[in-house]
């Protein structure tokens, strides 16, 4: 899951970062309104936190601008304001949710998950295909009766796999989900993870998960069958 924070404040956008990144998000951040506005309007995230006040657009202009561009991610605001009209406000312009300042982190983490649980993609804690689970809130992936240790970024790429299971993954959705802005996109680092994922998911079974499709991507499918 890739989520944008943007918060003028760099001890804040310091602090969710490493602890969004210890929760396998992959975080993206903004120092102010404008460039917390381009990132949202420029990359698909599946959730922003934003905050209400800050330098060149406050949290309500950059609200205003991605709801016009059409696009509708969860978003979270953040503020030391605390007035119901205040709040009110933000939710009408199409906010989804507001915490006030200071705040837990461990709330904002409970609010952020609700958040990628509402209707447009349920947001499951466990995921199963076959005999392969991963379980988002432990942290922990098994197949069968063997538990799998795998990095924070492959935990990640295979979450996002999972979440898509029987459907192609492109690259470029990947790319966009799973890694940030600083990716080269010519490298093969995609590549690679999704070796060093199919060593650990697949390596000692017969029975193969994932699924490279030529010229479109990969898939997790525990019913697919590769044609001889």
């Amino acid at each position: 899951m890739r989520i944008l924070v943007v918060d003028d404040d760099p001890d804040v956008r310091h602090f969710l970062k490493e602890a969004f990144k210890g929760d396998s998000f992959v975080v993206d951040t903004a120092g102010d309104g404008s460039e917390g506005s381009h990132l949202a309007r420029l990359n698909a995230y599946d959730a922003i936190v934003l905050d209400y006040v800050m330098p060149r657009k406050n949290g309500s202009q950059v609200l205003r601008e991605i709801r016009e561009e059409g696009i509708s991610c969860p978003v979270l605001m953040l503020s030391v304001q605390s007035d119901v009209d205040d709040k009110v406000k933000l939710l009408e312009l199409g906010a989804d949710d507001y915490l006030s300042k200071p705040f837990s982190y461990r709330e904002l983490l409970a609010r952020v998950r609700a958040l990628l649980r509402r209707p447009e993609a349920i947001v499951a804690p466990v995921l199963v295909e076959g005999d392969f689970v991963l379980d988002t809130g432990a942290q922990k992936a098994m197949r069968g009766s063997t538990q799998i240790y795998l990095t924070r970024k492959e935990f990640a790429l295979v979450e996002f796999l999972m979440r898509h299971k029987g459907s192609v993954v492109s690259r470029g959705m990947l790319m966009e989900h799973v890694w940030s802005d600083g990716i080269d996109p010519f490298s093969n680092t995609v590549e690679a993870h999704i070796r060093n994922l199919r060593r650990k998911v697949d390596g000692p079974w017969a029975h193969k998960l994932i699924h490279t499709i030529p010229g479109r991507g990969y898939k997790i499918d525990a019913q697919f069958m590769v044609l001889s």
